[in-house]
């Protein structure tokens, strides 16, 4: 009855649409982004995986820059005009990619396009997810976070497939292209939300905000240092981050090196790319689905071990499989395998956090895990990325599988000898 609710609401059915043209969009830009380090690679069928790795960087530093103080403006803001202004600006920039800085020969003023379009999506995301409640009634909020969800992993699944395509046939700038027209468009459906506002900005509050800009940064920073301090003084929770932060190494050793040995081993800069993310999104959101139907909700330590041994078994296998046979069947089988062992592991440890951290603490531990997360990527998949110039890709897959293997065996026999959360 609560999804009929929310589809008979036509201010949810734009955020909703909205959300799915916009993640679309991302997908596509993902795609773009790698074929245009591709294209600048001496016209090979694959990229430099450092220069790729440098580009993603710089996707990930806003995190830090403007993520822990962002959340502070939108919460002061409308979120309707916040989603509507960061929709339009982030198109018109991409724009300016295909149209200007795709021409010229240095890929610096593509990297400072690609960090602003970040930093507005640091603002975009918390708008986006704060103002469900302000559009829906609370008896269907949960039907709305479910639907909400379901919207990302379609436009995962559908922008990772055609968004290959596209690119693969019509080039990085037709990809830029399509991505700046779905950005206009979400931003036209959520110009369609009715709703009043429920807080309208005046001259005297803009001017009121700016003045406390500085003294708000400040006070968000000593939220962050108290969250740290939590932490450090949390046993179970550093455990928690620990491993979080050993996933996401793994994450990152393997993100842009996969992408540049799955170009090699089929010969196509994005079309291959896309049939294997969407065989990964796939397992990934299987995964999820049977562990949160049959796992075992006591024992998520274990599942998380558990998980990393079989993940490290099924990327040395994948690696080994795709460099032997080049078969882009067996290599979908076995993304989707990887994807449904890993698939568990976050929402085991973000189960734990919550039962571990006090309820005025957790955010201040998702936001610390968060920054420490995105750290250990980036630096792992520089280091990887600069690695694969020396030794071959497929030999670097194979060895942080080991690795994985390694850290969930060793971390299952601790578990299993009465290590903590037993």
């Amino acid at each position: 009855m609560s999804f009929r609710r929310n589809l008979q609401n036509k201010d949810f059915v734009s955020f909703w649409l909205s959300q799915l043209i916009s993640q679309f969009g991302d997908r596509i830009n993902q795609m773009a982004l790698v074929g245009l380090v591709t294209s600048r690679h001496s016209g090979l069928q694959s990229g430099s995986a450092m220069e790729l790795a440098k580009l993603l960087a710089f996707t990930i530093i806003p995190v830090f820059v403007v993520g822990p103080v962002a959340g502070v403006y939108v919460d002061r803001w409308d979120r309707k005009t916040t989603m509507f202004v960061c929709d339009i600006l982030r198109g018109t920039i991409v724009l300016t990619i295909p149209l200007v800085f795709i021409f010229q020969q240095s890929m610096w003023p593509v990297y400072g396009v690609v960090f602003l379009a970040f930093c507005l999506s640091r603002f975009y995301v918390p708008a986006k997810m704060s103002i469900i409640p302000e559009i829906v009634d609370s008896e269907s909020l949960h039907a709305a976070n479910s639907l909400a969800t379901v919207t990302g992993m379609i436009a995962f699944v559908m922008g990772a497939l055609l968004g290959g395509l596209i690119v693969e046939y019509w080039g990085a700038r037709g990809g830029f292209f399509i991505d700046a027209g779905t950005f206009f468009l979400s931003a036209l459906l959520i110009s369609l939300i009715s709703r009043p506002q429920l807080r309208r900005v005046r001259k005297a509050e803009l001017i009121a905000t700016g003045k406390e800009m500085a003294s708000a940064y400040n006070t968000v920073w000593h939220e962050v240092r108290d969250g740290v301090v939590y932490i450090l003084r949390n046993r179970e929770i550093r455990y928690i981050i620990n491993l979080m932060m050993i996933l996401f190494m793994a994450a990152g050793a393997i993100y842009v090196v996969i992408i540049v040995f799955v170009q090699e081993s089929f010969g196509s800069v994005t079309k291959h790319l896309g049939f294997m993310a969407v065989a990964l999104g796939a397992g990934l959101f299987l995964g999820s689905l049977a562990y949160g139907k049959w796992g075992d909700k006591k024992k998520h330590i274990q599942t998380i071990f558990s998980s990393l041994i079989a993940g490290g078994i099924m990327l040395a296998v994948f690696a080994f499989a795709v460099q032997m046979f080049k078969n882009i069947w067996v290599a979908q089988a076995l993304a989707v395998a990887l994807g449904f062992v890993v698939g568990p592991i976050v929402i085991a440890a973000n189960t734990v956090v919550h039962k571990v951290a006090s309820q005025e603490m957790q955010g201040k531990v998702f936001s610390t895990m968060e920054f420490a997360i995105h750290l250990a990527f980036m630096m792992t998949m520089l280091l990887s990325s600069k690695l694969s110039e020396f030794i071959p890709r497929d030999w670097i897959l194979m060895a942080v599988g080991i690795i994985f293997f390694c850290v969930g065996s060793v971390g299952l026999w601790k578990y299993q000898r009465g290590g903590i959360f037993q």
